[in-house]
C-alpha cells in the first residue's frame, strides 16, 4: 500500500511543479484542442486491503480510462455461505464531461473483466471464476488545486457473461446480475 501512495504523492508533486504559471493557457480555446492525461487512485480498493491504479487520456469533454483494481469484497456483500470474495478487475471506460476542463459532472461506461476467487464459509474449498460486466458510472470532479481533483462517484456493473454458476461444499453460487459501487477517487491531470 505504501508504494502506490508514494507514487501518487510523487506524481502529484511532479505535475504541480511542471505546471505553467500562466493559467490563461489552460482556460483558452486552444487548450480544448490538446490532449490531457491523468492518473487516479480510488479509495474503495484500499479500504478493503487491495489497491487501484488508473490512467486516462482525454480531449475536450471526452476521456478514455484504463484501470486495474484489486478488491476484497466485504462479507456482507457476498452471498450467505461464502466468504473471502476477492476480485481483480480490469476495465476500459469512456467518459463524457458536461463542462470543459475536467471539472463538474461526468458519465461513463465500458466493459469490465473480473477475475475472482471465493471460499465457502468454513474455508474448506476455494473456487476461481471469471466474469465480463458492463459498467455505467456517474461522478463529479471537484478541483482542489490547479489540476488536482477529487471525484465522488457511483456505478452499476451488469453481468453479461462468465463462469460464475457453481457449487462449492454443497452450496450453489451465482454472481448477482447487478453489482453496485460507490467510492471516492483522487487524481491529477496535465
Amino acid at each position: 500500500m505504501k508504494k502506490p501512495l508514494f507514487f501518487l504523492v510523487f506524481c502529484c508533486s511532479f505535475c504541480l511543479h511542471a505546471q505553467h504559471d500562466d493559467e490563461k493557457i489552460s482556460n483558452s480555446s486552444s487548450a480544448s484542442k490538446k490532449y490531457n492525461f491523468g492518473i487516479e487512485l480510488d479509495g474503495l480498493p484500499y479500504a478493503t486491503g487491495g489497491y487501484f491504479a488508473g490512467a486516462w487520456i482525454g480531449k475536450n469533454q471526452w476521456r478514455t480510462r484504463a484501470l486495474l483494481a484489486d478488491v476484497n469484497l466485504p462479507d456482507f456483500t457476498t452471498k450467505k455461505g461464502f466468504t473471502n470474495h476477492h476480485v481483480r478487475a480490469y476495465a476500459v471506460l469512456l467518459d463524457r464531461f458536461l463542462t470543459q476542463n475536467w471539472k463538474g459532472w461526468w458519465v461513463g461506461a465500458g466493459p469490465v473483466y473480473w477475475k475472482s476467487t471465493i471460499e465457502d464459509e468454513y474455508r474448506k474449498a476455494t473456487k476461481n471464476f471469471e466474469n465480463i460486466l458492463l459498467n455505467g458510472s456517474i461522478g463529479y470532479n471537484f478541483i482542489l488545486y490547479k489540476n488536482l481533483y477529487v471525484s465522488p462517484w457511483a456505478g452499476m456493473s451488469c453481468k453479461i457473461g462468465g463462469n460464475d454458476h457453481f457449487t462449492l461444499e454443497n452450496k450453489a453460487y451465482k454472481l448477482p446480475l447487478l453489482n453496485p459501487e460507490l467510492s471516492l477517487k483522487i487524481g491529477i491531470f496535465l
